[in-house]
């Protein structure tokens, strides 16, 4: 069946909507204590300039409940609270702001405070993300897709049957086959929007290969609301790993293309350092240009001529090409200087900047 992402029903968190487009929206999520708000907030100002609009804050004690009170005021980007085990905590989040939570149905299974929980959702107009994995279910029985799905459609029929339906789902499991199916089963079944990951996925080096491995199946399928791209790294490079992979799938336009060759034995120039720093600068800069970093003329500008902008190794030097056309020779020293220059000249006239 060929899946329409605009098919899930929207949910929204504060201005935010999840679901009912085709926008994916990208999330990461904090890695430091809840309770240390200053330190969380500039985190949250980190990963919103590089494209993160969604920000999980994990709620460990009273403390990190409590700080919802601030956060939720003064964050920039909304915030889910991810809870586990304890009903009381996530009580006192959505008492204090919460603009969502996040559940695990295998740690938190008593109905009772499942029904405290829905009702004041219900009262604060927030929603629920019900976050299935290996974790969430019964003991000693193996991750599958069908299992994956079997539990979330068990959950799901709970919050429903209490007449709650402000609801993400997710069925995340460390294996990218198992991922992919499950996630599929549940397009097929449910209405409301999926949060795609692949849990457990490793440091970048891995989990860049996991992830998109298995996000991009799916969201080549049209299945996704919302993406976190799951590393041992800090949020800034899950969100700059995010934004790469919709980006390059063509669902992230206002983002930038940078391209740079391998390098071999005909690079006469150190390139990499040099590729490396301009593909910082405009993954912050975020604007929509090709722009290439090529170790000689035979890659580019050749290769590269749909680059917008882009220079060439050469001997000790490089030169500087636009739309496929050679405009001048630079010392390899300027070349960092220069070709941010032009970037910067050229996203002005084409009002980017």
């Amino acid at each position: 069946m060929k899946y329409t992402r605009t098919k899930t029903r929207p949910v929204y968190l504060k201005d935010l909507q999840i679901g009912g487009q085709n926008h994916v929206v990208i999330q990461t999520m904090s890695n430091i204590k809840t309770s240390r708000i200053s330190d969380v907030l500039s985190q949250i100002e980190r990963v919103k300039v590089l494209g993160a609009e969604l920000m999980r804050l994990s709620v460990l004690d009273e403390e990190d409940a409590e700080a919802f009170k601030i956060l939720s005021k003064e964050s920039s980007l909304p915030l889910v609270a991810d809870i586990h085990f304890s009903s009381s905590l996530a009580l006192k989040t959505l008492e204090n702001g919460a603009n969502a939570i996040r559940i695990n149905p295998g740690n938190l299974q008593e109905e009772a405070a499942l029904k405290e929980i829905i009702k004041l959702a219900k009262k604060k107009s927030v929603a629920i993300r019900i976050g299935v994995n290996g974790g969430s279910l019964p003991k000693h029985e193996k991750p599958t897709p069908e299992s994956l799905f079997d539990a979330t459609k068990k959950a799901v029929a709970f919050f429903e049957n209490e007449g709650f339906t402000n609801i993400v789902l997710s069925l995340k499991g460390s294996d990218v086959r198992t991922t992919i199916k499950a996630y599929e089963l549940a397009a097929d079944y449910f209405p409301y929007p999926l949060h795609l990951g692949i849990t457990e996925a490793g440091p970048s080096e891995i989990s860049l290969i996991r992830s998109s491995a298995g996000l991009a199946p799916l969201l080549i399928e049209g299945l996704g609301d919302t993406i976190r791209i799951s590393m041992s790294e800090e949020p800034e490079e899950e969100v700059k790993a995010a934004s790469r992979l919709l980006h390059d799938l063509g669902l992230l336009e206002n983002y930038p293309t940078f391209i740079s060759c391998p390098t071999c034995g005909r690079t006469e120039v150190d390139l990499l350092p040099l590729a490396k720093r301009i593909q910082k600068y405009l993954e912050e800069k975020r604007y929509p240009l090709v722009v290439a970093v090529m170790g000689c003329v035979v890659n580019g500008p050749g290769e590269a001529k749909h680059a917008d902008i882009g220079i060439a190794g050469g001997r000790q030097s490089f030169v500087l090409f636009k739309e496929g056309n050679i405009i001048k020779t630079i010392k390899e020293e300027e070349a960092e200087k220069i070709l941010i220059a032009e970037i910067e000249d050229l996203a002005k006239k084409r009002h980017l900047s």
